[in-house]
């Protein structure tokens, strides 16, 4: 309701028209939008903690026999949940295949390969196994890093806190693989304790006296090292952007005292005015 005034100046109170039905209708349609996909976010994560779970307890217990059909279950289950994600942000993308092209990798790693070669009765090599079993996980770590990405507000620091919950999310999914590879190949891998060894010597990019026989064994270790020199750019960035918000806000400070503690031009002085 808005008050306006007639030419002789005596105000009348003017009521503004209702929402017409369409409007109504698109504000509901946004919330229940942005209700289903804050239910989607929530689902996602609840389902890379359970796909890493799973892994971690197959190869905690030992027991990829008797546990293989629970964990393609359980893995069907969060595929289906990431796909519904993809597909849901795909269909309220503006420009989809825009949308596509920029995540067609998060498209990939939510297929659930493991499933479908258990059903067409695929047989699988035991690295081609690993590597199926591994997509979820990659889908899964970024589950991880956006729900950092909800706590911290600044932009440097959820770059610094995606990247290091993404590199530890990684070495613990390196672990799990090189230990269930190299475990029995490898006279070096005695424990899991030796794959944790090896995993953070390698992203230190100082090297570890523990060499990988297997070809995913080869390939987890490029990727460590490559992974943690990546990590010393952006922890430099950090760092810089960080001091430079400091100098400049105490800059600004420092200029605030300034002008405060000044002569006001438009005074005169206590000379000038005694003279």
């Amino acid at each position: 309701m808005k008050q306006q005034n007639t030419p002789s100046g005596t105000p009348v109170q003017s009521v503004s028209p209702p929402p017409s039905p369409a409007s109504r209708h698109s504000v509901k349609h946004s919330r229940v939008m942005l209700g289903i996909r804050d239910g989607l976010n929530i689902l996602v994560l609840l389902g890379s903690v359970l796909v890493i779970a799973a892994l971690s307890f197959e190869t905690f217990h030992d027991a990829a026999q008797n546990y293989y059909h629970a964990y393609l279950q359980i893995q069907l289950w969060v595929c289906l949940i990431f796909m519904s994600d993809f597909l849901f942000r795909f269909y309220l993308s503006e420009r989809k295949w825009h949308y596509l092209w920029h995540n067609l990798i998060f498209l990939l790693v939510s297929i659930p390969y493991l499933n479908i070669a258990d059903h067409s009765q695929t047989p699988l090599t035991q690295e081609a196994y690993y590597i199926f079993k591994l997509m979820p996980l990659v889908r899964g770590g970024y589950g991880l890093a956006v729900m950092v990405g909800w706590i911290t507000r600044s932009r440097v620091t959820n770059l610094l806190v995606s990247y290091v919950v993404t590199l530890l999310a990684l070495i613990y999914f390196s672990t799990l693989i090189f230990y269930q590879l190299e475990h029995g190949p490898n006279p070096n891998v005695t424990n899991y304790g030796s794959a944790v060894w090896w995993a953070f010597m390698n992203v230190t990019t100082v090297g570890a006296n523990i060499f990988a026989v297997t070809p995913m064994g080869k390939v987890l270790t490029v990727v460590l090292a490559a992974s943690g020199m990546m990590m010393f750019p952006i922890f430099t960035v950090y760092i810089t952007t960080k001091f430079q918000s400091h100098f400049k806000a105490q800059n600004a400070l420092h200029e605030r005292a300034g002008h405060e503690g000044s002569p006001d031009p438009d005074e005169p002085d206590e000379e000038s005015a005694a003279s």
